[in-house]
Order: structure tokens, then C-alpha cells, then sequence
């Protein structure tokens, strides 16, 4: 996969992973989602995967092509 996308893809992961967490936590509100625990709990698991996937393809960008 192309590192471009997989850097682009874990930073739209992360977002989305971010609002899930503070719509879970309460701050962001108007969704069936805001104050429930559950996507307190999915949302931060989601941005760190994004994150994993977000240096996954920095990290294949600078490794030493063969």
C-alpha cells in the first residue's frame, strides 16, 4: 500500500476516533452517541489505531528502500 495512504487514511482514523471519544465523554453533543460510555471507550481505541496506522506509514517512508 502506498505510504501516502496509509498515512492519509490513519489521519482520518484518528479523527474520527477523537470525535467518537469526546462525543462518548460528553463534550461534543447532538448524536445518539454523546455520554455513552461505550463510544468513550471505542473512540480512544480507534485514534490509537489510527495513530499505529498513521506511523506505520511515516516510518515505511523513511526506511531504507532495497
Amino acid at each position: 500500500m502506498n505510504n501516502g495512504v496509509l498515512i492519509g487514511a490513519g489521519i482520518l482514523i484518528t479523527i474520527a476516533g477523537l470525535i467518537w471519544a469526546l462525543q462518548g465523554f460528553g463534550v461534543v453533543g447532538g448524536s445518539f452517541m454523546s455520554g455513552d460510555s461505550v463510544w468513550a471507550i471505542i473512540g480512544p481505541l480507534v485514534a490509537l489505531a489510527g495513530l499505529s496506522i498513521t506511523g506505520l506509514g511515516l516510518w515505511r517512508r523513511r526506511a531504507p528502500s532495497r
